[in-house]
């Protein structure tokens, strides 16, 4: 499996960036804080680190309420009733999509499309409520649709036309899911509002869970505490490795200035490699290794992977209960990987494929 220190581009621009402050990646920026203290700065200070755009990269805030200067809307973290209804419905889906595939062909699993549908009708259900089945599932395929159509808009070099194909038809399928959305819509949230959720909660969890039946893969024990590994799969393979915010005035970290109006990247994939935030022996910290977090000189998640402050993810705790299911499944199981992982970084960091066979472990 590749690992994200052997990655070029971005990511292995960050990765590679010196550990001393907030370092320019080039003359103009971006500049990417790397220490714990900074980091937590960029996001708990909105009023001078503010949220740079919206999901679509239209530019288009109109949905916003306000709670940023850009207008970024904040929502609420989601509550353990939400949580558990929706990890209520992962069981009952997860195990629907294997006896589907077993059913239906020999081949051997595809992560990233195995984890589609359980995922939505997951998060959907926490978000939305007691709906009908099938108008849950509804719901849930709509705003699959919107994801897959944003794909080519996120990975654009640069934001694509208003009139090209590519921006048509992600505007017909957010128009959808608004749509779709607009009678369950709270007071509170617009039904766009309600989409963008969505579209976070479902859309990271799937490529957290594939990179999660990755690892456990590549690992060659069946002694691992589910837990344990979905926090070293969030700290070696975050999918929103890179967050951004975009100062409102000159700014001081580290020693370093930073100009009003530039881009400040916090990244947990290159915080998660700190000595500081994580135990073990090996230096880099880039081993796929659960059972450090017996240590309990650090504490899981110092490296901010569900980000802080007010923009910090909202479905997070919902986000580690599924992955938490699926390690349990896994670890319960002998995963073979059919093929190579690589490293997608189209859409935050994906594995591109994760393939893999399954069967029960042995137990004496």
């Amino acid at each position: 499996m590749d690992s994200a220190e052997s990655a070029g581009g971005r990511l292995g621009a960050v990765l590679s960036a010196p550990r001393t402050g907030v370092v320019p990646l080039s003359p103009v920026g971006p500049w990417v804080v790397t220490t714990h203290a900074d980091a937590r700065r960029v996001l708990t200070e909105p009023h001078l680190f503010d949220f740079p755009g919206d999901v679509t990269r239209s530019g288009d805030l109109a949905g916003s309420t306000g709670d940023s200067r850009s207008g970024h809307t904040v929502f609420a973290p989601l509550t353990p009733d939400q949580v558990a209804r929706g990890v209520l419905v992962l069981e009952h889906e997860w195990s629907a999509a294997l006896d589907t595939h077993d059913r239906a062909s020999p081949e051997p699993y595809d992560a990233m499309v195995l984890l589609r549908r359980p995922i939505a009708r997951s998060t959907t259900a926490a978000v939305l409520g007691a709906l009908e089945p099938a108008h849950r599932d509804r719901v849930a395929d709509l705003v699959l649709e919107w994801i897959d159509a944003l794909a080519p808009v996120i990975a654009a070099r640069r934001p694509p036309r208003r009139w090209s194909r590519t921006r048509r038809v992600e505007t017909a399928a957010r128009h959808a899911l608004e749509d779709e959305l607009a009678p369950l819509a709270g007071a509170e949230d617009t039904p766009a509002q309600v989409a963008t959720l969505l579209a976070a909660g479902i859309q990271v969890p799937i490529a957290a869970g594939a990179w999660l039946l990755a690892w456990l893969g590549q690992h060659e024990t069946g002694d691992v505490d589910p837990t344990y590994a979905v926090w070293e799969t969030l700290r070696l393979t975050p999918p929103t490795w890179v967050t951004a915010r975009l100062t409102t005035e000159e700014v001081e970290l580290t020693g370093a200035r930073v100009p009003a109006g530039r881009v400040v990247l916090v990244s947990p994939l290159l915080l998660g490699r700190s000595d500081d935030l994580v135990p073990g022996d090996d230096p880099d910290r880039s081993t796929f290794d659960p059972g450090r977090w017996h240590d309990d000189s650090r504490r899981p998640g110092a490296w901010l992977p569900f980000g802080a402050g007010p923009h910090a993810c909202p479905g997070r705790t919902l986000g580690t209960a599924q992955l938490v299911h699926l390690a349990q499944w896994g670890v319960d199981r002998t995963i073979s990987l059919s093929e190579s992982v690589s490293i997608d970084q189209s859409r935050g960091i994906q594995p591109s494929p994760c393939r893999f066979t399954a069967s029960r472990r042995e137990t004496s």
